[in-house]
C-alpha cells in the first residue's frame, strides 16, 4: 500500500468545531491511509471563513484543529505524531468578502509527512 499523504479535508459548520458524521467518515479514512505511511508526522491546519473577528476565528480555527487531533488521537494515531496550526481565516479556499460565510473555508486540513501543511 502507498502513502497517500493528503491533505483529507474535513468542513465545518458556521462557528462550530464539532465532527460531523460526514467529517467522522473522512477521518476514519485519513485514519486507514496513515496507516501505509509508516511514523509519519501529521500536520493539521485550521481555517475559518471571514465572518466574525481575525482573532476570533484563529482560536476557532484552534478548536476545529483540536477536535481533530481529539478523533485522530481516539484512533490510535499517536498524539506525539500530530502538529496542529490555526491560520484562522488568513488562507480561504474561497475569496470573500470580509464578513461572508464561506463553507469551504470553515476547515481543517489533514496531511502526512515531511513538509505536511505548508
Amino acid at each position: 500500500m502507498v502513502c497517500s499523504p493528503g491533505p483529507f479535508i474535513v468542513f465545518f459548520e458556521w462557528d462550530k468545531s464539532d465532527i460531523t458524521p460526514e467529517a467522522s467518515s473522512i477521518l476514519d479514512n485519513a485514519v486507514t491511509q496513515y496507516q501505509s505511511c509508516g511514523n509519519a508526522q501529521v500536520m493539521l491546519a485550521g481555517h475559518a471563513d471571514r465572518s466574525g473577528s481575525a482573532s476570533y476565528n484563529v482560536g476557532l480555527s484552534q478548536r476545529r484543529a483540536d477536535a481533530v487531533r481529539g478523533y485522530l488521537t481516539s484512533r490510535s494515531i499517536p498524539a506525539g505524531a500530530i502538529s496542529t496550526e490555526a491560520f484562522g481565516e488568513s488562507r480561504p479556499r474561497v475569496d470573500t468578502a470580509d464578513g461572508v460565510r464561506e463553507v469551504q473555508n470553515r476547515r481543517v486540513e489533514v496531511t502526512y509527512g515531511p513538509g505536511s501543511g505548508m
